[in-house]
């Protein structure tokens, strides 16, 4: 069987690879697909090549995993492509209200099904907007995303990070120094 997991992975978290690697030993294939939408041009972070290549990279161990993109409505991707089921990732409840929704306007639209995979409590509270907060400030987000957006974050935000570290420096007791 054959899996769409859809989203704007801007970026890809910890939380995102969580379900991500579950679903992979649940259905035969599954496919990361960022859902582009011209009206929204500028309102992420990263470029969509920047985001299917940090997918690309993050998910290279996964074997039956793709990366694809698509801009227009996920149930005429899903009848172009020919997958059979929707994949999405649960934190909290809040999420799974507005995910029944969605699940449902697709069911009526295209005749897909929608399955839930609840991300482990660890990452319950890790989001990709929480993410991209706390790197803008240069704070430590490598426990919440795979490598791969960990880096991509550090390059985009290198200017704040540099100076946190000579920041850091500066405070730092001189070890050299004899009482």
């Amino acid at each position: 069987m054959k899996a769409v997991f859809p989203g704007s992975f801007d970026p890809i978290t910890s939380g995102h690879m969580d379900v991500l690697t579950r679903a992979s030993r649940i259905f035969d294939t599954v496919t990361v697909t960022v859902m582009h939408n011209a009206r929204k041009q500028g309102r992420h972070l990263f470029t969509l090549d920047e985001r299917l290549d940090i997918l690309r990279t993050a998910t290279e161990h996964l074997d039956n995993v793709g990366v694809d993109s698509f801009g227009g409505l996920l149930v005429d991707y899903m009848a172009q492509e020919q997958k059979g089921i929707i994949l999405r990732g649960l934190r909290a409840v809040s999420d799974y209200e507005y995910e029944l929704q969605i699940a449902h306007l697709n069911r009526q639209l295209g005749e897909v099904e929608t399955v839930f995979i609840m991300a482990a409590t660890r990452w319950s509270f890790v989001s990709s907007s929480m993410v991209r907060e706390i790197a803008s400030y240069g704070g430590d987000i490598r426990d919440m995303v795979p490598r791969a957006s960990a880096d991509a974050l550090r390059l985009k935000y290198a200017d704040v990070y540099e100076e946190r570290e000579r920041t850091s420096e500066a405070v730092l007791p001189d070890s050299d120094s004899s009482d």
